[in-house]
């Protein structure tokens, strides 16, 4: 299954077809997917406790997963997902990959902006006093 949870996508099939929405929930067995505000259905209620309202509410029933589209949240469009392995801390890892080129999984987005901001920071070399003094002197000396 090409979707993923919180994932962005939308709707190319049915009684909903173009809207778009973030997954809630996902069930691979059954190769179904809730999407937030779309295929509202009503359930009505029934009061269980003194304290408890009955009613009719509304809810976001599960579709297919063949009737979504993830969107690329470079280009802005739906697009088919591909996969690619790419090489990270010496380990190739297999990503969602948009046909823009752009990385659809936020997950390895994360950790690769980690790795990145490690490499910035690299601590600083701590030097007592003394020794700074006596580094700065020699080389006024050589200069």
């Amino acid at each position: 299954m090409n979707v993923k949870l919180n994932d962005n996508v939308l709707v190319i099939a049915g009684k909903d077809k173009g809207k778009t929405g973030r997954v809630v929930s996902t069930s691979p067995k059954a190769g179904r997917v809730t999407v937030q505000g779309v295929n509202l259905q009503k359930k009505h209620m029934k009061a269980r406790k003194a304290t408890d309202v009955s009613g009719i509410v509304e809810r976001e029933g599960a579709i297919d997963v063949s009737n979504v589209m993830v969107i690329c949240d470079k280009c802005g469009k739906a697009t088919r997902v591909k996969h690619a392995f790419v090489e990270q801390d010496g380990k190739m890892k297999k990503v969602r990959v948009c046909k823009c080129g752009n990385v659809l999984d936020k997950t390895y987005k994360k950790q690769a902006k980690a790795v990145e901001k490690k490499a910035e920071e690299a601590p600083k070399k701590r030097t007592r006093k003394r020794t700074a003094k006596a580094e700065a002197a020699a080389e006024e000396k050589k200069d």
